[in-house]
């Protein structure tokens, strides 16, 4: 089976310092692009993550602060990253709640604007959860008959999962073969940061999912309590989620 695409898509997969969006590290990213002609092309880089890798990191990816103590930074690397992925639509193996999420703060901190405009993306674990609920492994060996063989390689997991996402296609009769209906199976909520901190109600307004404000309108507390934004600017959030705040609040002062 090949994907039926109007527009590139890409399979990737990062190996990091950590699960902390806001701070943690890229140190492995592998890129898997599917054309709509059927050509295919992959790129894998190591990264120098300038911070440390933890040992218990290091123990599931098995890479280390010696191996990539000569390897580019990620600001190095974004211009060759973005040039393979900003035509395209991503995919990726829990891709929605952490691959994305970091990739775009690690573009943010480069200096490069990344966004998910003009794009979909395809999460192939919520297609496995919503209909098996099981690992990575378990999906391969469930859809594909196949062992995964060097497991947390950026590389073999980014491919595992296109051999899955294709699997699952052949598998589910009810599954489209159409990136944006997949994109819309694998959402799991309406969301306007990759974080899901402003999210957005029912009317398609945005509020926000944490704090003393927790389900109010973000353009509401905006006006009422200025300060709040300021807060939010200068305290630990993530990069894009500042962003899409700075976005509705610019939208907010343009509408006066």
């Amino acid at each position: 089976m090949e994907l039926k695409l109007n527009k590139p898509i890409c399979f990737f997969d990062l190996e990091t310092t950590g699960t902390d969006v806001a701070k943690d590290r890229i140190v492995e990213i592998a890129i898997f692009k599917v054309f709509p002609n059927g050509n295919k092309e992959s790129k894998t880089w190591l990264v120098n993550p300038t911070i440390p890798i933890p040992p218990q990191c290091t123990a599931i990816h098995g890479i280390s602060n010696e191996k990539v103590a000569n390897e580019p930074s990620f600001k190095e690397l974004a211009s060759q990253i973005y040039t393979m992925i900003k035509d395209s639509d991503l995919a990726g193996y829990n891709s929605d709640r952490f691959d994305i999420p970091l990739l775009a703060e690690e573009m943010l901190r480069a200096g490069v604007d990344f966004d998910m405009k003009n794009r979909v993306s395809v999460d192939v674990q919520t297609i496995f959860h919503k209909k098996e609920e099981r690992t990575l492994s378990a999906a391969l060996k469930f859809y594909c008959g196949q062992n995964l063989e060097n497991a947390h390689s950026a590389e073999a997991d980014t491919m595992a999962t296109y051999e899955i996402m294709l699997a699952q296609l052949e598998r589910y009769p009810d599954l489209e073969n159409d990136i944006k209906s997949l994109a819309e199976y694998t959402t799991r909520k309406k969301i306007a940061d990759f974080a899901g901190m402003i999210a957005f109600d029912k009317d398609g307004e945005e509020i926000f999912t944490f704090g003393k404000h927790k389900g109010a309108k973000v353009d509401k507390i905006l006006e009422t309590e200025p300060g709040y934004f300021s807060w939010i600017q200068n305290a630990d959030f993530p990069l894009y989620t500042k962003k899409v705040l700075t976005a509705i609040k610019l939208r907010k002062l343009n509408t006066k």
